[in-house]
């Protein structure tokens, strides 16, 4: 099965990869994958992704391949992406893909015989990051519903909080989008919330959502996605978290 959308998950599903996820943490290592071999194909920069991903195949005995640039692999010859999956599909079990572009995770898929993660697509989505912070919330609060969580700054092109804000819709939370208006939340993914019922709202200000939420989950504004300099520095500061904020947050609050 593949890893492609947070939108394809239902709570069900999500719910059993976090019991999972519990008892693999207290059983680090095992040979659950010792005849498998994963290949990491990353066209984008990474670090944390990718060396989670190498850690946890190498963790449960598996193997892996793979590339850090698309300059070290043959799409520099002009390879397409399909023909490099094809190739790629008959040295290795399943493969984890990182790309600049969005969709290109889905399009992969559908020349593959072997299992596809999306390790992040452009903008789009990060379903894998999203399935980890909502097990980290569940860990720490003991509970995902009923809870305020609130979602700050780049809304726009931060791809993990599209994927949150699909796993989001498969529990009674109340969500706060917290952004400046040029980095609004996608129309996409808030008629998606709609569509699910689900209790959000959108603002920009910031400190006065503050004191309501139990988790605030703050994102970077993302200079490589703007094309005019002029319209990051417009934005790039909006959102500062002192010592101070965190003196009006209630007593169980977590940042992330």
């Amino acid at each position: 099965q593949h890893i492609l959308s947070a939108r394809d998950f239902t709570r069900e599903e999500i719910d059993f990869i976090i019991e999972i996820g519990k008892k693999m943490a207290n059983n680090k290592y095992s040979k659950l994958l010792d005849d498998k071999i994963m290949a990491a194909l990353f066209f984008e920069p990474s670090t944390r992704t990718r060396l989670s991903f190498e850690s946890a195949m190498l963790r449960l005995g598996g193997k892996v391949i793979g590339f850090q640039s698309r300059d070290v692999s043959s799409l520099k010859k002009g390879e397409s992406i399909a023909d490099t999956i094809r190739t790629v599909e008959n040295y290795s079990d399943i493969i984890v893909i990182r790309h600049p572009l969005e969709g290109v995770a889905r399009m992969a898929a559908k020349f593959s015989s072997i299992p596809i993660i999306n390790g992040g697509s452009g903008s789009a989505e990060h379903p894998t990051q999203a399935l980890l912070d909502l097990f980290t919330i569940k860990e720490e609060c003991g509970t995902i519903d009923g809870l305020n969580i609130g979602l700050c700054g780049d809304l726009k092109y931060g791809r993990t909080v599209h994927s949150l804000a699909y796993l989001f819709s498969n529990y009674n939370i109340n969500l706060y989008l917290i952004s400046p208006a040029s980095l609004k939340m996608r129309f996409r993914i808030t008629d998606w919330l709609y569509d699910k019922k689900m209790k959000f709202k959108e603002t920009e200000k910031f400190k006065e959502i503050l004191p309501i939420l139990d988790i605030l989950y703050m994102t970077r504004i993302q200079e490589e996605r703007f094309l005019e300099a002029e319209e990051y520095e417009k934005v790039k500061d909006v959102y500062i978290l002192t010592k101070k904020d965190l003196d009006n947050t209630k007593e169980n609050f977590r940042l992330m």
